[in-house]
């Protein structure tokens, strides 16, 4: 367990969780670029690096989900109400094929080449992927800030070790905290950088 934290966002399903996840990423985005221009640029890293998850949305509604390498922008469907698959989850036919084509190298190309680990969303579709379940694992083994969104139910092996890790703190998303959980996630990220 090294000194910087896992941060596992949870919280109902549309609660806001990508939302928060977003707000914080444009946030650490922005202070390290206005650190960079303070000192006058610098070498060129990756600051966020892993992958994210998108939903697809055809004539206003919700009918599937990419995963998105985020330094890269490729992506890949790995949940849709067309995909004809014997695995359906929430009525979409799931491709793990997809992340592991997609996520599972995002994941593994952000290990040690970015400032920041970014896996979104660990859940019922990605789940399905036994690489992708392998590569969170061996990413979580680096010491490196991780921000990680978690379907707030599974009772996957991989959710429950990520709970249960001495270095991760685990937090809600409620329309209470919504406006002020990205500035929270900030300051714990910040305090080990």
């Amino acid at each position: 367990m090294g000194i910087h934290p896992k941060i596992g966002i949870t919280g109902l399903p549309r609660s806001g969780k990508s939302a928060v996840l977003d707000k914080v990423v444009s946030m650490v985005v922005e202070a390290r670029k206005e650190e960079s221009r303070g000192r006058g640029g610098g070498g060129e890293v990756n600051i966020i690096g892993g992958m994210r998850t998108e939903a697809i949305i055809e004539d206003g509604e919700r009918v599937g989900y990419a995963c998105v390498d985020i330094v890269s922008g490729d992506k890949g469907v790995m949940a849709h109400r067309e995909i004809d698959s014997r695995t359906r989850i929430l009525g979409y036919g799931i491709d793990p094929s997809e992340v592991d084509r997609v996520g599972v190298p995002a994941i593994q190309n952000a290990i040690g080449n970015c400032e920041i680990m970014v896996i979104d969303e660990v859940g019922k579709f990605s789940v399905e992927s036994e690489a992708f379940v392998a590569v969170v694992r061996k990413a979580l083994d680096h010491d490196i800030p991780t921000l990680l969104t978690l379907h707030k139910k599974s009772r996957h092996p991989l959710l429950q070790d990520i709970r249960r890790r001495d270095d991760g703190r685990i937090l809600e998303v409620t329309p209470v905290n919504r406006a002020l959980l990205p500035y929270k996630i900030l300051r714990l990220i910040l305090e080990t950088h």
